[in-house]
């Protein structure tokens, strides 16, 4: 039986959602850790076939504030030491950057709450991961990663040159939207920041089935690199 995929959640308002329905559609089993609620990380993953950290409305480098990042960020980098599958999800994507190296900042465009499209480049072609290339997602966020770690490839930049999406290493990604959000969720959003997107989230409801059929795919990739992860073929 194929080991479950760690899922580091940092808040009750960003649960795996639909990845995390996709996923296990597709036969994976996730292990889901709130640490902010006292839930306890493991040490390593040997127990675990990949990685999925989520997003949350911290600052993904203050281990201070949010101490979990610490042993979250070693995860991260023994997932990349051993190629095991890791996928980090808008904050989760700036603690994987974080964590190997990469500069995380408040981005100089601003805050970005909006339908947008990706950038893709030509490097995402053939990408293992995100080879479909989705047009679009939700976007909410803050901070994005201005400088990327030694090594990682842009594999999507928005319009305004924002870093969109990365591959770290051999099988190693993250990306800076929120794939895995409904229009419900999106409205717990503005409600706590007391912002009004209604237009936003309007939006997002028409383009459902297209996100849907878009974002799937990814999921069910994902799923499938960690039940094929080699060094739990070798070592599990």
């Amino acid at each position: 039986m194929t080991a479950p995929v760690l899922v580091v959640q940092h808040e009750d308002g960003c649960p795996p959602a639909w990845f995390g329905t996709w996923m296990t559609a597709s036969g994976a089993a996730l292990d889901v850790r709130r640490p902010y609620v006292g839930e306890v990380l493991p040490v390593d993953l040997s127990e675990h076939s990949g990685l999925l950290v989520l997003g949350g409305a911290m600052n993904a480098t203050d281990e201070v504030a949010t101490p979990w990042l610490v042993p979250t960020k070693a995860l991260v980098r023994e997932a990349v030491a051993h190629e095991t599958p890791v996928l980090g999800i808008c904050l989760g994507h700036q603690i994987v950057s974080d964590a190997l190296g990469g500069t995380v900042e408040p981005n100089p465009n601003g805050t970005q709450r909006d339908l947008l499209e990706h950038g893709w480049t030509e490097s995402a072609a053939d990408d293992p991961l995100f080879g479909s290339r989705p047009a679009r997602a939700a976007h909410w966020n803050n901070d994005v990663v201005t400088e990327p770690p030694p090594g990682a490839t842009v594999l999507a930049r928005a319009s305004g040159g924002e870093v969109q999406a990365l591959r770290f290493g051999v099988r190693a990604w993250g990306i800076q939207s929120h794939p895995e959000v409904d229009e419900q969720v999106l409205a717990l959003w503005a409600e706590e920041d007391g912002v009004d997107v209604a237009g936003f989230l309007a939006a997002v409801a028409a383009a459902r089935a297209d996100l849907d059929a878009s974002w799937q795919p990814v999921a069910v990739a994902f799923a499938t690199l960690c039940s094929e992860n080699p060094y739990r073929l070798r070592h599990g």
